[in-house]
Order: C-alpha cells, then sequence, then structure tokens
C-alpha cells in the first residue's frame, strides 16, 4: 500500500508539470490510476448474476407509438441532442483522420449521413436537434476543416474534445511525456466512458440545459444503424428513464459483446474481462446471454451533471497495454455502457439488429455497399428482397484490409442477396456485375492472379474446379473451391 501512495505522489508531481493538457484532466488522470492501484476493478460474483425481466431490458415491439400530432413529435425532437463518438480514426483500414470521413456509399461518408439524417428530420417536423462530435485530440483537427462544409445546413453542429491523459510507463508509472515523450505518441484519449467528464468539462452540457435539452442519444459515428428513434425517445421521457442501453439479439459473431445482467438489484453491463475464466464459455454462448451492448444510449442531461459533479460515474478501469518505442505502456480506459448501474430507473431496450450496422472492416463495407442495402434520406435501408434475417458472413484476405486496395480489387460490388458465406483468400481480382449465391469459396494459390470476369455467377457448388475462363498467371491455371 506504501508503494502505491508513493507511486501516486510521484505521479502527482509528474503530472503538474505536464502543461499540455489542462486541471480538470490532470485531476481526472490521476484519480483514474489511483482507482486502478487500488484494485477495485473486481470481478462479478457469478452466483449473483439474474438475468434481466422485461421491465429492466424492454422489447422493442412493446414500446408505444410515437405521437401522431406533428407538433406533439415537435416538442419530443426539441428535448434531444445527437452525439456522435468521433475519437477513432481509420488506420486498421489503411486510412489517415477520423474514420468518420471514410466513403460508405454513393460517395457519401459517415459524417455526410449522419448530417443529412438529422438535416431530414428538421426540416420534416420544424425542429432543431443539434449534432455533437466527441472527437479525440488525434481528430480534432481534420474533423474541424471537414464541419466547414455542412455550414450552410440547418443543424447546428458542435465539437468538442475528449480528455488526453499521458501513457504510462509500466516500469515505474512515470508519464510518458515525462521522459521526453511529447509528441501524440505520448498520450491516448481514455476510452468513450470519458464522454460525460468531457461533455461536462467542455462547457457544452451547461450550454445544452439551458437550451432546454433532456436527452443525449450517443452512438460510434461508424455505426450506420444508430439512427433517431422516436419511440424510444418517447418511452424514454414518459418513464422518466435516466439512461437506456439499446441492447440487440446475440449471434455467434457477437460471443464477446458485453451483455446486461440483473446484479444486486441493479441493472449493469457484464463485459467479458469481468467474467471468470472457468465462466467464459457460458459467457458466450448464446443460451444465456441472449443479448449484447450495441453502445447506443440514451441518457439524460441532469442526470449526467448531477452525477459528474458528484463524481459518482466510478466505471471498470479496462487497463490496455501498448508499446511505444519498445516501452511497454498502459493506457487506462472506461466505457460508456459501464456507467448505466449509476443512473435511477436505468433501463435496455432489445432492439432490431438493424438499428446495429457498424463497419469495422473492409468486410462490414462490402457488405453496406452492395445490394443488400439502399440508401434512403441518408438511412442505408435493408433490401427487402433477402429473405434470411442474417447478413452473409465476409472473410476477405489481408489483399482487401485496406480500403484502397478493397476499392481496386471490385469493378463493382458484386450482387449479394442471395449469398450466405464468402472467403477470398490470394490475388483475387473481381470484374463488373458479378452475382455470388449460397456458400462461396475463393481461393488463388500463391503466386498466381486470379481475375473473375464481368457478369459471372459463383453459386456454390461444394466442389474444386477450374474456372472456365481465362485467368492471368504467373505459374499453372488455378482451381477455385466453390
Amino acid at each position: 500500500m506504501a508503494t502505491d501512495t508513493a507511486k501516486i505522489s510521484q505521479l502527482k508531481s509528474a503530472v503538474a508539470n505536464l502543461d499540455q493538457i489542462s486541471e480538470s484532466e490532470k485531476t481526472g488522470f490521476v484519480n483514474l490510476v489511483s482507482r486502478y492501484l487500488s484494485g477495485e476493478a473486481q470481478q462479478v460474483e457469478w452466483s449473483k448474476i439474474q438475468t434481466p425481466t422485461d421491465e429492466v431490458v424492454v422489447p422493442y415491439d412493446t414500446l408505444a407509438p410515437t405521437p401522431e400530432d406533428p407538433e406533439e413529435t415537435k416538442k419530443l425532437l426539441d428535448k434531444l441532442v445527437v452525439l456522435k463518438l468521433n475519437g477513432g480514426l481509420g488506420t486498421t483500414m489503411g486510412c489517415t483522420g477520423p474514420k468518420s470521413v471514410i466513403e460508405v456509399r454513393n460517395g457519401l461518408t459517415f459524417l455526410d449521413l449522419i448530417v443529412i439524417q438529422i438535416e431530414n428530420l428538421n426540416k420534416k417536423y420544424g425542429c432543431s436537434v443539434p449534432l455533437l462530435l466527441m472527437n479525440s485530440f488525434n481528430t480534432h483537427d481534420d474533423t474541424q476543416k471537414i464541419v466547414e462544409k455542412y455550414s450552410n445546413s440547418n443543424i447546428e453542429i458542435h465539437t468538442f474534445n475528449q480528455s488526453q491523459y499521458p501513457r504510462l510507463v509500466v516500469d515505474d508509472f512515470v508519464p510518458l511525456p515525462s521522459k521526453g515523450h511529447t509528441d501524440k505518441d505520448g498520450w491516448y484519449p481514455p476510452g468513450h466512458g470519458d464522454v460525460f467528464p468531457s461533455l461536462k468539462n467542455s462547457g457544452k452540457l451547461d450550454a445544452l440545459l439551458s437550451q432546454g435539452k433532456e436527452y443525449v442519444f450517443v452512438a460510434n459515428s461508424d455505426n450506420l444503424g444508430a439512427v433517431v428513434d422516436l419511440k424510444i425517445l418517447n418511452h424514454l421521457i414518459r418513464n422518466k428513464n435516466e439512461y437506456c442501453m439499446e441492447v440487440t439479439p446475440k449471434t455467434l459473431a457477437d460471443v464477446k459483446g458485453g451483455t446486461l445482467i440483473s446484479y444486486e438489484g441493479k441493472v449493469q453491463l457484464l463485459e467479458i474481462a469481468q467474467v471468470p475464466d472457468q465462466h467464459v464459455n457460458e459467457f458466450k454462448s448464446i443460451e444465456k446471454f441472449k443479448i449484447f451492448n450495441t453502445n447506443n444510449l440514451w441518457v439524460n442531461l441532469k442526470a449526467i451533471k448531477r452525477l459528474v459533479e458528484a463524481d459518482a460515474l466510478k466505471m471498470e478501469i479496462i487497463p490496455n497495454p501498448k508499446e511505444v518505442d519498445g516501452v511497454k505502456v498502459l493506457q487506462l480506459e472506461t466505457a460508456a455502457g459501464a456507467a448505466i448501474k449509476f443512473f435511477d430507473h436505468a433501463i435496455g431496450i432489445n432492439v432490431p439488429r438493424s438499428r446495429f450496422l457498424p463497419v469495422k472492416a473492409t468486410s462490414d463495407l462490402l457488405l453496406v455497399q452492395s445490394d443488400l442495402y439502399t440508401l434512403v434520406d441518408g438511412f442505408v435501408i435493408r433490401n427487402p428482397a433477402r429473405t434470411i434475417p442474417a447478413n452473409p458472413s465476409i472473410d476477405l484476405g489481408p489483399e482487401y484490409k485496406k480500403v484502397a486496395n478493397f476499392l481496386s480489387r471490385f469493378k463493382s460490388i458484386p450482387s449479394i442477396i442471395e449469398l450466405d458465406s464468402l472467403k477470398v483468400a490470394g490475388d483475387v481480382w473481381f470484374g463488373a456485375g458479378i452475382t455470388l449465391k449460397g456458400k462461396v469459396s475463393i481461393v488463388a494459390k500463391s503466386g498466381v492472379k486470379l481475375e473473375i470476369p464481368d457478369g459471372a455467377v459463383l453459386q456454390n457448388k461444394r466442389q474444386d474446379l477450374v474456372f472456365p475462363f481465362t485467368i492471368s498467371s504467373k505459374g499453372s491455371e488455378e482451381g477455385v473451391e466453390l
């Protein structure tokens, strides 16, 4: 314990000298590290976990319909703010700058679609729903430039930055910037749990409350399904719920996602990191834990102010080890979903899967750019011609990881309405107007360039065959598994 006290004392004096960050960031960071060292992050007692009832996780189809009177709808919307988490870079998809400026469909970016949606809402109901973007120090400058292009829109767009915390050197618990790493590598944004204090510290929270705003809808900027839902907003206002997490039925692709549980009389988010080792398989099963967190959150603004001012939002700490120039460092982060247990009358709503359409990789981009979806007023809508509820599973090789490479390998995105699964490995190039049906697996051997011609229809035949069309290759002609 004494060593921890000494560590904190040393940390405080080191942090005091970091003039790149504000006093509130310094305090927030030292408090986070103190909580981490005290070991308060604890695993749940498995036997105390209960499955939430329908009162706690409300089925979406039981929500009351929205008011028919447009004036009543306008009143609802005038209480709302939309906040998109915009701190992420598109580095995993080979892009520089904010991920929200990747083109998703018809030349429009995530941010374009978000703006179009809110513009249409404001125009239709004569309301004024503002858009807030929470940036990180990584995305701030680029986002400021991008937002200028919306200056003539009918939306108030506000930006603010989440906290900037120093990375901790594991060996001696000294901030990395104190050791001369003063560039961006010395710092990190501490996860989206930081949205609540940052909203308050930026002055945006008080400004919104003074405008009569009551609820904020928080969502990841890369989730195309996270659009304003009047039924949810109406329900929360009528029932005075301070916090709502949208959850949706879990599939085998979502087994690691956090889930809602009832625990000691409160609704709580259970993440895989909190699960004792012997129960991990049970956590991943879709029988016991049937839902997972979409990270679409609806939160009462007055409640945020009350809890932040009382320093009551002590979410579970997520340690994220990294390495910078051979130095082992630690990032301590929190998640916004974990705040659910601190709010009064907090609930989950079990929403349709269509409200969870994230684009985390080029395989997701293939889905949303294909004929599986259409674009209507900025909304990405599922094509009713697809009768199977689940989307096809897409597994693209490393050649497709970066957006630029992905786009160059498709003359046009294939039709995939009748596709169950697609696996592509090796140097494969797609022509225009291709149709994929059933289970398709295309594997080009090493050193072989495989070109699938325009108009080809690939349908599942469970056999190896040699394509009856020309394949330019460095070696012999190539067989393809279908």
